[in-house]
């Protein structure tokens, strides 16, 4: 900074006076304005509004469109474009009604940006706000040096009619102009505006933004009784203030006539509208000193040839000293992007002018400023200074501060910039890094959701979750629930005859068709070990239909084996499943590697029927009989069999139900969605742990009976089909071998 305040030690010294305040506010820092992405955000922020965050999760969906945008990011106006036309494919509008609510959006958005108090200061009505729009993208193109911003110009026909000219890069965009000038008008003038395209082309006599829209402006004071009432009583409140600060100024020192004529001057903003310019009858400027004092001016004739021109271009610029030199062969226009001719120029000639020197390739230096029309000398002058974003261009160019005037805004503002882009850059690593922290915050979220998975697959949901939290978990009694066992016929010999890696294979299949029945139908599955697989119903959830829900797993059981082939003899294998149904202690086992483990006889007898049973048959105790006899089971008797520890025991073969179909117990049948009627009852999910522990952990012997009914139904709330949340512990492709999700070692945590 300190570099360009000079090229020699006097310009050096000079100038350390004259900069000392903007180098003071180049530290202090500067206003951040958010522009680059504004687009991007605009759109996003007006469909979660306005129509939900699923409708923004769908046009996100599209192929590189990501989940958030950059605010200092130049997104490609592809990107835009397809939003749009998908926002508009979702919702059923056409682009036209889309784009105008767009634009209302955009206004306010750009209010809520910090934009409110620049956007209101650019004109006192609607054709000076549109007039300055140009010069407000100008200023911001110092900061955003990518920013590609349509042009606007207000010309007034000869009926007194407002044409307002819309020229753009991007096609089909310019239904967004008669939303955000609607918005305008109605927040900041007060008024109503309607617009109407009079003239749509392809301007030819521009060198950029082909798009030439013409829009016929109809502007309209909005009347509202209310609003009149309020306005009129600060207006009269104003009035009469004005009147004391007035009265107090004046009635010393003029008349009554003087003092009324001030205030009704004064109320009606009198001296501006009576206010006329007086011209000296000639100028008392030296053509030196006005050269200096404007030291990048040019003069130019109809013809564009250079008449006169400021001390420092001539230094820049040494090809301009040519006898038939012209603006066009040194100079081309970037804005507003016109062909160079004086007619162009008329046309726009409320425009702010940015030219680029192209004689010489070695100097890039452009130019911006005010073009005036002298019409008793017909030549145009162009008052200018040279465009600079930074200190670094400054350099670049060949200028320093010295060069430049000291009425000149451009010092101050370079200066300044050069703080804002630090800033700038700043704020965009730091949003970087909050993207990147972002996307580290969904990854951690996935791998929690993989770990609760995992972990809600070897515990009960909400025992697990009290372990998350660090609470102890209580063993609970559960009067009655129904317990199964199974193991595979002639295991032994299996193992025996082939490769270890084909009995996992075997198991793998078999245990994956297990676990998606214990879905199906609501058990909880407890453990298993080698080819031993145990289940429960009626834990840690008491259920009435606990027996009725086992005994259709193990039908099912029965078909699933089937679908899975010995590895040594290639038929399907077979099973035998013993089912008990009595009262059993459960709770959790162990610090690592907890398990959730059922203790008691019941769980022992569950075993016994198990290994007394028969191969591909279901073998249930008489406890279990009772429960199933007059739900529709196909139930044989077996008659009485020595059981090892438990002497005599009546037994019994199921061998079906008569009620529900194969396809609906295997979970085939797509329309089946409810098999026991206890399934409109579950638990509330807003209820605390601790109070679902109490009611289905602890169960009362007042509240069952022989069946083992559970807890009383009416007390509970009729929710969705409740569902354990067990993902399947193998994932299955038929391209290769079932590969387990899980590496964990497991032991049967039971007490025979």
């Amino acid at each position: 900074m300190l570099r360009t305040l000079g090229g020699y030690l006097i310009e050096f010294i000079g100038n350390l006076d004259a900069q000392s305040p903007q180098l003071l506010g180049s530290l202090t820092g500067t206003v951040n304005i958010e522009k680059e992405g504004a687009s991007a955000h605009c759109l996003q922020s007006l469909v979660m509004e306005r129509f939900g965050q699923d409708t923004w999760n769908k046009i996100s969906s599209l192929p590189g469109v990501q989940e958030s945008f950059m605010t200092y990011m130049v997104y490609d106006d592809k990107l835009t474009l397809s939003l749009v036309q998908e926002a508009c494919s979702l919702l059923d509008v056409s682009a036209e009604v889309f784009l105008k609510l767009f634009g209302e959006h955009f206004f306010l958005f750009c209010k809520k940006a910090g934009y409110d108090t620049m956007l209101r200061t650019l004109g006192g009505n609607l054709i000076e706000f549109i007039g300055n729009l140009d010069a407000l993208h100008s200023y911001l193109a110092l900061s955003y040096q990518e920013m590609n911003a349509p042009s606007f110009r207000v010309e007034m026909s000869d009926d007194a009619k407002m044409l307002l000219h819309y020229y753009s890069d991007r096609k089909g965009l310019y239904h967004i102009v008669p939303g955000i000038i609607e918005a305008v008008a109605r927040d900041f003038f007060h008024s109503k505006v309607t617009m109407t395209v009079v003239n749509q082309t392809d301007e030819d006599k521009r060198t950029g933004k082909k798009e030439h829209v013409v829009f016929l402006v109809q502007q309209t004071n909005q009347t509202s009784s209310t609003r009149g009432q309020d306005l009129s009583f600060h207006r009269e409140e104003e009035l009469l203030r004005s009147m004391r600060v007035r009265s107090a100024t004046f009635a010393q020192t003029k008349s009554s006539w003087d003092l009324i004529r001030a205030v009704v001057l004064s109320e009606k903003d009198g001296v501006h509208c009576t206010f006329t310019p007086c011209y000296p009858d000639k100028m008392w400027v030296e053509e030196r000193a006005f050269c200096n004092a404007f030291p990048f001016h040019m003069v130019f004739d109809g013809n564009l040839k250079v008449k006169q021109m400021g001390v420092k271009i001539q230094k820049f610029l040494p090809s301009l000293h040519a006898r038939d030199a012209t603006m066009d062969q040194n100079f081309t226009i970037l804005h507003p992007q016109v062909t160079f001719t004086i007619d162009s120029i008329m046309k726009f000639i409320n425009s702010q002018f940015v030219l680029k020197s192209c004689k010489d390739k070695n100097t890039k230096l452009q130019l911006r400023g005010q073009m005036l029309w002298m019409e008793s000398l017909g030549c145009m002058l162009y008052l200018c200074s040279p465009k600079l974003r930074s200190l670094q261009e400054l350099q670049e160019v060949g200028l320093h501060l010295a060069d430049l005037a000291q009425h000149d805004v451009t010092r101050d503002l370079v200066l300044l910039n050069q703080q804002r882009l630090a800033e700038m850059e700043l704020t965009n690593q730091l949003e970087r890094k909050k993207e990147e922290l972002r996307i580290l915050s969904q990854h951690l979220e996935t791998e929690k959701e993989k770990t609760e998975t995992l972990l809600y697959a070897m515990l009960p949901r909400h025992i697990a979750n009290q372990l998350k939290d660090g609470r102890s978990v209580k063993a609970g009694e559960f009067e009655v629930c129904t317990i199964l066992f199974s193991d595979v016929v002639t295991f032994t010999s299996i193992c025996a005859a082939c490769e270890p890696i084909h009995i996992v294979h075997m198991l793998n299949s078999m245990y994956s068709k297990f676990d998606r029945l214990t879905s199906i139908h609501d058990i909880y599955k407890v453990e298993t070990i080698g080819d031993a697989y145990m289940v429960v119903g009626g834990v840690p959830l008491p259920t009435k239909s606990h027996a009725h829900r086992v005994a259709n797993f193990a039908l099912g059981m029965r078909l699933a084996a089937r679908e899975v082939y010995n590895p040594v003899t290639g038929k399907p294998i077979q099973i035998r499943v013993g089912l008990h149904t009595g009262p059993v202690l459960a709770g959790v086992v162990g610090e690592k590697m907890p398990r959730y483990c059922l203790f008691g006889d019941s769980v022992n007898t569950a075993s016994r029927m198990e290994s007394h049973g028969v191969p591909d048959h279901i073998h249930l105790s008489t406890s279990t009989y009772r429960a199933l006899k007059d739900a529709g089971f196909n139930i044989q008797e077996r008659g009485q069999i020595e059981v090892k520890g438990k002497g005599q025991m009546t037994t019994y073969f199921l061998m079906g139900n008569l009620l529900v179909s194969e396809d609906s117990i295997m979970g085939r049948e797509g329309g089946q969605t409810c098999l026991y009627k206890d399934d409109l009852y579950v638990q509330s999910e807003t209820e605390s742990d601790s109070e679902l522990d109490e009611r289905t952990v602890t169960v009362r012997k007042d509240s069952c009976h022989e069946g083992g009914l559970g807890p009383d139904l009416s007390q509970l709330q009729p929710m969705a089909p409740f569902a354990w949340d067990i993902s399947l512990p193998f994932e299955t492709n038929k391209h290769r071998y079932n590969t387990s999700t899980s590496s964990f070692p497991s032991r049967l945590c039971a007490l025979f």
